[in-house]
């Protein structure tokens, strides 16, 4: 998922003004072709890495942050940096262990064909999925 074997893992928004540390091994990479997803990478989908709640640490900067209903139910905070607007992670009432960082927003480089694809039914039409990519139509059940 990560083409480093730098750790712990960094990264930050795009002016720089709130940082992190991930410490933990990431759990998955997915991309996700919902429609808020897109919206919110302003692009064909979105990138993001699942680590561990606990292994992510702030190390300046105080993000802010809004809540939205997921179209299962669940609601997601989503965590922004109040100076250049660049969505760091999010998390989900489904999942309280687990952070959703923005893949973009890792200093490390993040291998983009590992990703698991996901919302794909909500994708866009010309959107390539490498072949031989795990593919979900939805949310995978774990």
């Amino acid at each position: 998922m990560i083409d480093s074997d730098e750790r712990p893992l960094t990264g930050g928004c795009q002016c720089g003004s709130v940082r992190y540390e991930i410490g933990a091994e990431p759990l998955n990479l997915y991309a996700c072709h919902c429609k808020q997803c897109r919206k919110q990478s302003g692009s064909s989908f979105g990138m993001s890495l699942v680590v561990p709640s606990d292994s992510f640490k702030l190390t300046s900067g105080t993000p802010k942050s809004w809540q939205r209903l997921t179209d299962q139910g669940s609601e997601m905070t989503c965590w922004f940096c109040p100076g250049c607007g660049s969505r760091i992670y999010h998390q989900s009432s489904s999942w309280p262990d687990q952070l959703s960082v923005k893949g973009g927003t890792v200093d490390q480089p993040v291998e983009a064909g590992a990703a698991i694809h996901i919302w794909t039914s909500h994708g866009l039409p010309s959107t390539p999925i490498p072949v031989g990519a795990t593919t979900f139509p939805f949310e995978p059940d774990d």
